[in-house]
């Protein structure tokens, strides 16, 4: 054996050495130490030997059967020891690691149209692969949804956003068009290309003022100076979509909410509305359980690597 092969092996070996050494320094015995170890004490004193001539340094005294540990031996047994611990409950800590990642809490901040139209097939994929993991959906979007990002009392976001703050990273996932939805036998149902004047003549039913779509169906009817009006406000896209329905008044909605069993009349608003983008929302830095990463990669497979 050259002496870089011998180096080899002694390297390969150090956990041997170090078992060696910390067994026969609490047994105070190479012969305790080769029975508590299944070895011969031969075994036990070379693999010590080794340690000391690859460290250069003495680390038992021997007197007979007799050992004790030098000054230099008192000082690695408090740092091998801890190390030895670690390798020999490794098997039981990486179980205890899965087991905590099989049974976590996963907490979620989304609207309700994403939690309504985006999520269920998600998190029905997601349920195949980690059945003991419990979801909660904050039902939350906005500034709520970032207070709880920022809390730490949810791991992510999906969802939609306008302005992106400085602390938060955001991919865009899901692209959905603005569509018009009309009772049936509306007039405006038999319109080729659907103007805003022809929309206003009509009352409108959208959100509250406090979402972002009443905001965004406001500043484009100003942006051309025409006036609209508003008969009804609903926070969800079903009351919105039942009480057009009903005849009750249209409404512009995004495309995210039409599921193709309603009992209403689409039509495109191409060149007046932007299409709107739903995806997940990180708080910068954050460090994610591998739950929360195989949720956001069923979304999209390639989302960490698009956005490292």
């Amino acid at each position: 054996m050259t002496k870089k092969q011998a180096s080899s092996f002694y390297k390969q070996n150090r956990l041997k050495q170090l078992r060696a050494f910390c067994v026969a320094a609490e047994t105070g015995s190479f012969s305790k130490a080769a029975d508590l170890l299944d070895l011969t004490q031969p075994s036990i004193s070379l693999q010590i030997q080794s340690l000391e001539k690859e460290l250069g340094i003495k680390l038992f005294h021997r007197n007979g059967p007799k050992i004790g540990l030098t000054e230099m031996g008192k000082e690695l047994f408090p740092i091998a020891q801890p190390l030895i611990e670690q390798i020999d409950t490794l098997p039981s800590i990486f179980a205890n690691h899965l087991r905590q990642d099989e049974e976590t809490e996963l907490n979620i901040a989304a609207g309700e149209s994403t939690i309504l139209y985006i999520l269920p097939t998600v998190i029905e994929k997601f349920k195949k692969a980690h059945p003991n993991v419990t979801i909660k959906l904050h039902n939350e979007t906005g500034k709520n949804s970032l207070s709880l990002l920022r809390e730490n009392s949810a791991e992510f976001a999906v969802g939609t956003i306008r302005d992106i703050p400085g602390d938060i990273q955001y991919k865009g996932i899901y692209n959905f068009a603005p569509v018009l939805i009309l009772p049936y036998g509306h007039p405006l149902a038999l319109e080729k290309d659907i103007t805003l004047s022809q929309i206003s003549k009509y009352e409108l039913i959208i959100p509250p003022r406090h979402f972002s779509t009443w905001t965004i169906v406001e500043s484009v009817f100003n942006e051309h100076n025409i006036p609209y009006k508003v008969s009804l406000e609903a926070g969800s896209w079903e009351v919105i979509k039942k009480y057009v329905e009903l005849g009750l008044g249209i409404s512009i909605v995004t495309s995210v909410c039409l599921t193709g069993n309603e009992r209403l009349i689409t039509r495109p608003l191409p060149g007046f509305f932007l299409n709107r983008n739903y995806g997940v929302l990180l708080l910068k830095g954050k460090s994610l359980t591998p739950a929360a990463r195989h949720f956001i990669e069923i979304m999209e497979p390639q989302f960490f690597h698009s956005t490292s």
